[in-house]
């Protein structure tokens, strides 16, 4: 099987030598077929000038006989990075952002074993399986419905004098049974019988059978109908992570596609980088700022730019464009701050006043500034060699009398998580310290 690597953004030579006609062919099916992709599949993949380009999505596209990897990379103008490192890197952004609840040892041994982005989360579930399976499968009462010579549970009357009218030998009988043949388990094994088809390494491909045959009672159900009916008690609660990361590689980001005769068995698991860049900010912010009594809500906020006009009425509710700012900071109930983040290479020439900012992005903040009556608003970008260090860039404020203050920062996220979250509690803390006062 060829395996191919490139960063976002990247491209990789179609012919002979390279991605074979054929090959990008598929490539390009799986692509369109994923459910994160526009009609033309151009956000994911595309081809131009004798090139297969990758967009802003990073992960793995696979099919019968090849698969790219598509690795994230902040800076353009900075030298490859080790692809080992990026993708240790990477796991580390989606255990903090799916709450994966990885440790950081074991997701960088796990890193340096295994080939591609791919065969890292398949062993991370594999492992993580097991290693729940092995403490006991848990069980539940399920309500059964059966025809048996002597009354189980209750009788069934309807049935009972319907169908059994002249059978005194049967009893239609309800009753319940205490089994591990539940939704959540049905849903593993889906799992688990998808990704022994994907696994390349002979030690994972092992973990796979060695779970296929823990859950062979366990019955074989489509992965959607086993979803819809999973609710967790407090006997399942330690499932929740493993849950996350099997419906991830079930779900939206983990599509078979059998759009084309080239790719038969094509698979997508793919992950937006802005959205990943936010969610993992979101997540250490949240670590860093809730023991100083700082709320993190990402994806909140909910007001409207616009709402039907009526004379005198400055205060009728809008219900014409939402907003959704990536991150508010709350403090006694009242928005002190916004953040939104941007997975982008800022400017490295502090010449340019600009730093590369899209105007766009400037006229967001200021609609936020006015909707949310918030004082304090930052871009937040990914750091990078080209800057110095990390932190606070440039302060301005929104030209107008009282303008909020308007910042631009950055944050390293090339380290642990550990000091990224101290980073942000630096770069955050003051913005909510002052507006609480």
């Amino acid at each position: 099987m060829s395996e191919f690597a490139i960063t976002e953004y990247g491209r990789v030579a179609i012919g002979p030598d390279d991605v074979t006609r054929a090959q990008a062919k598929a490539l390009l099916a799986a692509g369109r077929a994923h459910p994160l992709a526009n009609a033309a599949g151009s956000n994911i993949l595309y081809e131009r000038n004798g090139h297969l380009h990758a967009s802003q999505m990073v992960g793995v596209i696979a099919t019968r006989d090849c698969s790219l990897e598509i690795l994230p990379k902040v800076d353009p103008e900075a030298p490859d990075e080790e692809a080992v490192t990026v993708r240790s890197r990477l796991v580390d952004m989606l255990d903090v952002a799916l709450d994966l609840k990885l440790g950081a040892g074991e997701t960088a041994k796990i890193a340096r074993n295994a080939t591609s982005l791919l065969e890292i989360l398949i062993r991370i579930f594999a492992d993580q399986l097991l290693t729940h399976v092995r403490r006991g499968l848990p069980r539940t009462y399920l309500r059964c419905e059966d025809d048996l010579p002597a009354l189980r549970g209750s009788l069934d009357v309807r049935r009972q004098f319907t169908v059994h009218a002249v059978r005194p030998d049967r009893l239609a009988c309800r009753y319940d049974v205490l089994s591990h043949d539940t939704p959540l388990l049905q849903l593993m094994k889906a799992c688990v019988v998808r990704l022994v088809r994907h696994a390349r390494r002979a030690s994972t491909r092992r973990l796979l059978d060695e779970l296929r045959i823990l859950l062979a009672d366990v019955s074989d159900v489509q992965p959607a109908q086993a979803a819809r009916t999973i609710t967790l008690d407090r006997t399942t609660r330690g499932w929740r992570s493993l849950l996350a990361l099997a419906r991830q590689l079930l779900g939206r980001d983990w599509q078979d596609t059998r759009s084309a005769r080239e790719a038969p068995e094509g698979i997508s698991l793919l992950f937006p980088m802005n959205d990943l860049f936010e969610a993992y900010v979101a997540a250490l912010a949240r670590r860093a700022l809730s023991p100083f009594g700082i709320e993190v809500k990402s994806q909140g906020g909910g007001a409207f730019c616009l709402a039907d006009w009526t004379d005198g009425d400055n205060e009728r509710p809008g219900n014409l464009f939402a907003t959704k700012p990536d991150i508010m900071l709350r403090s006694s109930g009242r928005t002190v701050a916004i953040i939104d983040t941007k997975w982008k290479a800022i400017a490295r020439n502090v010449s340019d006043r600009k730093r590369g900012v899209a105007q766009a992005d400037i006229y967001q903040m200021m609609a936020y500034a006015q909707l949310y009556r918030a004082d304090r608003l930052m871009l937040l970008y990914p750091h990078h060699a080209g800057l110095g260090d990390a932190g606070l860039l440039g302060e301005h404020r929104i030209a107008v009398p009282n303008g909020a203050k308007l910042d631009f920062g950055t944050v390293d996220v090339r380290v642990s998580r550990s000091d990224c979250a101290a980073s942000l509690a630096r770069l955050l803390l003051p913005m909510t310290i002052a507006q609480a006062a």
